[in-house]
């Protein structure tokens, strides 16, 4: 029996090893493992061996000519209050007419915090536990209202939590969305090598992959069909956020508005820096070119570099919130000029000895290749960057304690309803922190930024006390 055109590919590449137990396996294992090698380019694989893993391949960043880069400040640290006033504008009628849709990155499971499910499943919110996608889907639902045009949402899943998601959403009968404007798609995956570039099985019958990293997200979207749905939408402007930031303002007018009036095809949001050592990345300037830096690449001596003022050079830090242009997405998505580089990371990887046994490394024994989403803003005509505040867009959950945990997160959420509530003209005493004593919530039905909570607060009578278990909705 001649073999299989696929395993004659592979051997072809040099690649046969992830055959070499083929023929103990069973007739579904079999097919298995062949529908997943089908994933793999191997021409993708074979230049990622050359160029970054060959000797000298693994040097630093160049970070020649770097700058930090400019951004839009908001009014109340010196930027011009009109311009931002006419952003928010073009954006409202941007969203008025359909232009906008909405995209969450979702790929990941909640096992940093000590949660077995998707992380967009978790519970988040302070007073009534509601998940994360519930927080996006009643922020989209509620900026669809108040637009008079409901939005469509796009959510990149990954092969691990994709049936999950599904199901959740199904459940919870799309948290009263319409099923039709919800679409969902599987990251792609990537194989893990060993340092000779052979790609690694992780059983016999399975290969070791792994999700090809935020920036496959381009890619995603062009391959799922997304791109060509929100042309025949009339949709040409992508709200881009990650699944675990319930601050994020997923439908943002301004932002909206600066990335459209300014003709960008790439613009972000940034945050200064709360202290040196703080991990996020670096907007900069390069050779003219708008780029991210990440923390761990950007030496210390100049993550600390501080201008006559005393505040630090390299102060916009990045929080992964974008806008983006449909089409430049597909231009990039299909490399047209602008594909975005792989970057490697050493890792230790499962997977199995010579006899097939399974071997848990000690060390890094191999690659996983990833693309960044922020590797896009360098191919993007006038790319562009503002302030946000942090205490408005910006507290993820990473970890199950300490910084960047649920319990700061539903913090900052309180301390933003209390702000709103303030602002309204309630009384709510607070302690150092902005700290309430009760615990509060405020539905996204309700108010999902500060001007929505601020016009339906005036509108609600009679105004509800603020006391412990205050939710409004």
């Amino acid at each position: 029996m001649a073999p299989h055109p696929l395993i004659e590919k592979f051997r072809h590449a040099g690649q046969g090893q992830v055959f070499a137990f083929f023929d103990r396996l069973t007739p579904a294992a079999q097919t298995h493992l062949l529908a997943e090698t089908a994933e793999i380019d191997l021409a993708e694989v074979a230049h990622l061996t050359r160029t970054l893993l060959a000797p000298g391949a693994t040097a630093g960043v160049n970070l020649a000519g770097l700058t930090p880069a400019p951004y839009e400040l908001r009014p109340e640290h010196g930027g011009d209050a009109a311009a931002w006033a006419q952003a928010k504008a073009a954006g409202e009628a941007a969203l008025r007419v359909g232009r906008v849709a909405v995209f969450t990155v979702a790929g990941g499971q909640g096992t940093r915090l000590g949660y077995d499910g998707p992380k967009g499943t978790f519970p988040v919110t302070p007073l009534k536990r509601k998940p994360l996608f519930q927080v996006f889907a009643e922020k989209i639902h509620a900026a669809g209202v108040r637009y008079g045009r409901p939005l469509h949402w796009f959510i990149m899943t990954s092969h691990q939590n994709h049936a999950a998601t599904e199901a959740f959403f199904a459940e919870h009968k799309f948290f009263g969305l319409d099923p039709a404007r919800v679409h969902f798609f599987r990251q792609g995956r990537m194989p893990a090598v060993d340092f000779a570039g052979r790609i690694l099985l992780e059983t016999p019958g399975t290969l070791a992959l792994s999700p090809d990293g935020h920036g496959g997200s381009l890619r995603a979207l062009e391959r799922s069909g997304a791109l060509d749905l929100m042309a025949r939408e009339g949709i040409d402007t992508l709200s881009y956020f990650q699944v675990d930031n319930p601050l994020v303002r997923c439908v943002d007018p301004a932002f909206i508005g600066w990335h459209l009036q300014r003709g960008s095809q790439m613009s972000s949001k940034m945050v200064p820096k709360a202290y040196p050592e703080e991990k996020l990345g670096h907007f900069c300037v390069q050779g003219g070119r708008l780029v991210v830096v990440e923390y761990s690449d950007l030496p210390m001596a100049l993550q600390r570099e501080t201008d006559a003022g005393g505040r630090l050079r390299y102060l916009a830090g990045s929080i992964a919130i974008h806008v983006l242009d449909r089409e430049f997405i597909r231009h990039v998505a299909r490399g047209e000029g602008m594909a975005l580089p792989f970057h490697r990371a050493d890792k230790k990887i499962p997977t199995v000895d010579a006899a097939g046994q399974p071997v848990k490394p000690a060390a890094a024994n191999g690659v996983k290749f990833e693309l960044f989403v922020f590797d896009a803003l360098p191919f993007a005509k006038n790319p562009l960057v503002i302030e946000t505040r942090r205490a408005d867009d910006f507290s993820p959950v990473k970890n199950a304690e300490g910084v960047d945990s649920p319990q700061t997160c539903r913090d900052d959420q309180i301390r933003q309803f209390v702000r709103w509530l303030q602002a309204g003209g309630a009384a709510v005493e607070t302690d150092a922190t902005g700290l309430p004593s009760a615990t509060l919530e405020v539905s996204p039905l309700f108010g999902y930024d500060e001007d929505s909570f601020a016009e339906a607060w005036k509108k609600r009578s009679p105004r509800p006390a603020v006391s412990d278990g205050l939710y409004l909705v």
